[in-house]
């Protein structure tokens, strides 16, 4: 009998529905068919059943946050169970033991994590039979079937196993000491809160940092450009002054001058061309490209964005979700006549078909054995749905990987981008822009959210000769860099920091090991959020008082460095590949960890934090801090306390005395400091950064007696 470990129970339902099965407590027993001859039952994780041991069970001593115990490297990595899913794994192990279980059957998720929860369990168990391993891209009921039918070594997955084992391993050791030195010292600067760090998550938190001190940094300028109005013979259009290719004027009296001077005037046309550009159609997705779509276009943090593709993918009707590749396998080539065929049939396609190329088999643009990598593109299954039958948020996941698959068999769009010089008087030059669409092409299949700004402009010849109507000078300012999006986060973890918002630039994107990987980049963005060290407003990512104390103490230190993370993705992968040797990377991971500490202690005497509001940064919601006294109730003399989330009167449960001061106040922490200065004194100090849409300020917080609450003063 045989026995699979799924790596969630609905995979288990899933990869056992097509049989006759009994169910049982934690379990599924499958009936003897032509498969399993002698049946088999089919349990599951729950996610990860087993962790990485804490510092102490190593060492007591490790248990103390001190500068003194570190570095924390332990000998041999060990695991422990969860407590919390210790019933689930204890189940395991007993189905493990049983006698008439003759062969493992390895069911996880076909990737790196999928590849360690499973073995792991199996390891703890510490229980030694054959292991096969079930290796497949979707859960339809055929490609469970193959996947059955044609099992893998467990051999051939196994380095796999090594890549992720050496990853928690490197992440746990470089978190563990870097977390603790920086805490400590911070302390010791007076903020007595966590603050975590690690080798992915510290590099993207700089480059969200960076990008808010430019923003800060910023000095906006006034600029004027000057705008006029064509009549060629009857033909009108609109062109921008314009010398050396400069349109904008920094002065005002300048840009009025060059109005004036043209009003009027005759005008000829100088010089125009036209430029032919081809758009071939977008790449199959990979996770990345998705998720950066679906929050450019539906504003879905890359966490639900996964999320909900997990969930179609556990239904079997998209492939395997995790996947870094934009590639398919002639195999899947072959599937697609099919299932555009079930396409077809859906109201929400009818219009896009007949397509025009019935395969695309020898397109290598989508087709090329050689970029697939353990999984191939997210693609529709062959176990076509309609859209309608989905909830809000699936339906749109699916319609984005459905389109994209369809828009694959179109032919490209094409546009005609014309620029036309005009000279007025002879003296002064205007240019415009514009373009026309000549083929439709894919954009048909691809809603484009993009606003075009382009205009059409006349058909127009050289020489051609007219006046200028109108004249105006149009003020602007020069504009911040903008925020990152969630999704553009995503595209900056995979290009290691280098800014990309084009999927086309394939040949950057395969030499540029990212920071962390497709299964993990979302993760990392929600723990910055749930550590506050980024706060995300209307899909504008904000860096925190927080997490620029964190990155300004990091300083350009090694941690903080995308490149070196991105290249230890690269190693890490090595192993992956079976090129490279886990051992050895960890000697490395052990020497940065110590030069992690001694890089932090020796800059801590230097560290200034101007500017950054530092009292607020407290363990304000923990046990530390929770019930102590804060000053006398400004409404009814009893004692205000801290209530975690918020300071709140001691004298509620006797009187419901409602006094209460909330702790966060337009994106800024009121430090306890602060709170008691206000119930002492009516008045805090200056706190610094209030803000309000995208604008900041700065202001004091006042008791105010009449309204009987804390408001705003600029006094």
């Amino acid at each position: 009998m045989k026995l699979i470990i799924a790596e969630k129970p609905d995979q288990g339902a899933a990869l056992s529905s097509q049989f006759k099965t009994k169910k049982q407590q934690g379990y599924i027993e499958i009936l003897p068919n032509e498969l399993f001859q002698k049946g088999a039952y089919v349990t599951w994780a729950v996610g990860h059943l087993c962790q990485l041991v804490s510092p102490e069970t190593y060492r007591p001593e490790w248990k103390k946050w001190s500068l003194g115990t570190l570095p924390i490297i332990p000998e041999r990595f060990q695991y422990e169970v969860t407590r919390s899913k210790a019933k689930q794994f204890n189940l395991v192990r007993s189905l493990i033991k049983k006698p008439e279980v003759t062969e493992i059957i390895h069911a996880g998720d076909a990737g790196r994590e999928g590849e360690l929860i499973v073995r792991n369990i199996v390891n703890l168990t510490g229980v030694k039979k054959p292991m096969k391993r079930l290796w497949i891209s979707s859960l339809t009921p055929k490609s469970i079937y193959d996947g059955f039918k044609n099992l893998l070594d467990e051999q051939e997955t196994k380095n796999l196993f090594f890549e992720a084992y050496t990853r928690a391993c490197a992440d746990w050791v470089v978190g563990m000491n870097a977390s603790r030195v920086y805490s400590i010292l911070l302390k010791q600067k007076g903020m007595s809160d966590v603050f975590s760090a690690g080798r992915v998550q510290t590099p993207t938190l700089a480059l969200i940092v960076k990008r808010e001190k430019e923003i800060e940094n910023f000095k906006s300028e006034p600029f004027w450009e000057v705008l006029a109005n064509f009549d060629i013979q009857g033909k009108k259009y609109e062109g921008k002054w314009q010398k050396d290719n400069e349109s904008r004027v920094k002065d005002e009296e300048t840009a009025t001058k060059i109005a004036a001077f043209c009003q009027n005037k005759p005008a000829i046309v100088d010089e125009m061309q036209t430029e032919r550009k081809e758009f071939q159609p977008p790449l199959l997705f990979n996770l990345s490209a998705l998720q950066a779509t679906a929050n450019k276009i539906f504003k879905f943090s890359p966490k639900k964005t996964l999320d909900v593709l997990q969930g179609l993918y556990q239904k079997g009707i998209v492939s395997y979700p995790r996947s870094d590749s934009n590639y398919v396998t002639k195999g899947e080539a072959e599937t697609f006549p099919d299932i555009l065929q079930k396409l077809s049939n859906l109201p929400e396609y009818k219009e896009l078909f007949p397509v025009p190329a019935p395969s695309i088999i020898d397109n290598k643009r989508y087709v090329n054995e050689k970029k697939v990598t353990d999984h191939y593109a997210i693609i529709p299954t062959e176990q076509v749905k309609d859209p309608d039958k989905l909830s809000a948020d699936e339906r749109k996941i699916y319609d984005l990987v459905v389109r994209r698959l369809i828009a694959a068999h179109y032919n490209q769009a094409i546009f005609d981008y014309t620029t036309i010089k005009t000279l007025v008087d002879q003296r002064a030059e205007f240019v415009s822009k514009g373009k026309q669409q000549i083929q439709e092409g894919w954009r048909k299949v691809i809603f484009q959210a993009d606003k075009d700004d382009d205009v059409i402009l006349p058909i127009i010849a050289e020489g051609e000769e007219g006046k200028v109507v109108k004249v105006k000078v149009k003020e602007g300012k020069t504009q911040p860099p903008k925020r990152y999006t969630e999704g553009q986060l995503i595209t900056l973890m995979k290009t290691a920091g280098k800014h990309l918002d084009n999927e086309e630039l394939e040949k950057v994107l395969m030499k540029t090991e990212g920071l962390g990987t497709e299964a993990t980049r979302a993760g990392i963005i929600t723990m910055l959020k749930d550590r506050k060290y980024i706060e995300v407003n209307k899909n504008q990512v904000f860096a925190t008082d927080k997490g620029k104390v964190l990155i300004s103490a990091i300083g350009d230190k090694i941690l903080a460095s995308p490149e070196m993370t991105a290249k230890w993705e690269q190693r890490l992968r090595e192993i992956g590949e079976g090129k490279a040797s886990a051992s050895e990377f960890m000697e490395q991971v052990k020497k940065l960890s110590a030069k992690i500490i001694e890089d932090a202690t020796e800059t801590s005497g230097e560290w200034k934090f101007e500017g950054l509001d530092t009292e607020s940064i407290q363990r304000t919601n923990s046990k530390y801090s929770a019930g102590k006294s804060v000053g006398k109730c400004k409404l009814c003399e009893g004692t205000v306390i801290d209530k975690g989330k918020f300071y709140g009167c001691s004298n509620y449960n006797k009187t419901k005395c409602n006094f209460t001061m909330s702790k966060k106040m337009l994106g800024k922490q009121i430090s306890l400091t602060n709170a008691k200065k206000i119930l002492d004194n009516g008045k805090s100090d200056l706190i610094k950064g209030f803000k309000k849409a995208d604008k900041t300020f700065d202001a004091y917080l006042e008791w105010n007696e009449q309204e009987k609450r804390v408001s705003f003063s600029f006094k």
